[in-house]
């Protein structure tokens, strides 16, 4: 498949397979210098503690073409040491940040066709994950690990676009204990909220807005993706909580908020606060910016677009973040990680 047969405005958020991927292992202390595979598959021990222990984590982030036809990474560093964060506290063998950028790197130039051109929208997304393969019967962590890059082409995460989602709070599921994992990125906190996402999407939400475990009082995540809102008094908002994972698109975010004058506060924020916020929005590399149009509490129902129209704030923080991506606005905080050629 050549780049030009691709139709990269049909592209959905899903994998398509693309020439290579690349693999290290660590075994006797030390990673090996990692090889790049076409092979799809991954031979695993029966007994590997990533199967029966969760000794896995992963990241996402994605990979833009310029109008100047560079490739750029956007923001790969903070992904390197959030990587470093979910390995250490699921005893794992942690990545070093030197190898993980140079790991995406190989796997772009790798299957550099499938990078999708400037102007199309569509973005390579990266992702790079780690699994504990030493067998393990009894609980403890495992002896081997392999770290794995792959990439694919992608389009919107949401099938609409840029356009609000309907949200409903979720009282019956937590995604995550304080204390727990909730704040790194493995694929347990996934699992634990796909009952809750599927139940939510069958009643004809988008996803759910998940509320602290402990006292079910206070906003934590939006199902794969962090909140945020605009208060009345024209504020940034976003929730503080030790379950919720640190989104790099969040951090952005917050300091271009800052930019704008909305005064950006991570806070506790109360259920009941939706009523009196002006926009709301959800988070995250998949999706950057995804509007919600509403949030239905129980009985009631905040709304934010009333006439099916993303909010301005939401709209100009969305614009704001992929023009910089895509090295459309000057990149004055250096969040763009040109990818070397070789």
């Amino acid at each position: 498949m050549s780049k030009a047969s691709i139709d990269w405005t049909k592209l959905g958020f899903g994998y398509e397979k693309t020439d290579y991927n690349i693999r290290y292992t660590w075994r006797d202390g030390a990673w090996d210098e990692g090889a790049l595979t076409p092979d799809e598959v991954v031979p695993l021990h029966m007994a590997a503690a990533c199967l029966h222990y969760g000794q896995e984590c992963f990241e996402g982030l994605k990979a833009f073409e310029t109008s100047d036809g560079d490739v750029v990474v956007f923001r790969i560093e903070e992904n390197a040491k959030r990587l470093v964060r979910s390995c250490r506290k699921v005893l794992m063998e942690a990545v070093p940040e030197e190898m993980f950028i140079d790991a995406v790197c190989r796997v772009i130039r790798a299957n550099r066709r499938f990078v999708p051109p400037y102007g199309t929208g569509a973005s390579m997304y990266i992702r790079p994950l780690v699994l504990g393969t030493g067998p393990q019967v009894g609980v403890k962590p495992a002896g081997e690990y392999m770290f794995i890059v792959f990439a694919t082409p992608v389009g919107p995460y949401f099938k609409a676009g840029f356009t609000p989602v309907d949200l409903v709070v979720e009282m019956d599921v937590d995604r995550a204990a304080p204390l727990g994992v909730g704040d790194v990125k493995v694929g347990g906190n996934y699992a634990a909220g796909m009952r809750a996402s599927m139940s939510a999407k069958e009643k004809g939400f988008a996803e759910v807005l998940y509320l602290d475990a402990r006292e079910k009082r206070y906003i934590d995540e939006s199902g794969p993706a962090n909140f945020f809102a605009i208060t009345s008094g024209h504020q940034y908002v976003t929730p503080h909580s030790e379950s919720i994972l640190p989104s790099i698109t969040n951090a952005s975010l917050i300091v271009l908020a800052q930019e704008m004058g909305l005064n950006p506060d991570r806070r506790p924020i109360h259920v009941e606060e939706i009523f009196g916020f002006l926009e709301a929005g959800c988070c995250g590399t998949a999706a950057v910016v995804t509007p919600v149009g509403s949030i239905t509490f129980g009985d009631r129902k905040a709304v934010f677009c009333d006439d099916g129209a993303p909010g301005q704030y939401c709209t100009a923080l969305y614009e704001k973040l992929t023009a910089i991506q895509v090295g459309d606005a000057p990149d004055r905080h250096s969040w763009l990680h040109r990818v070397p050629v070789e």
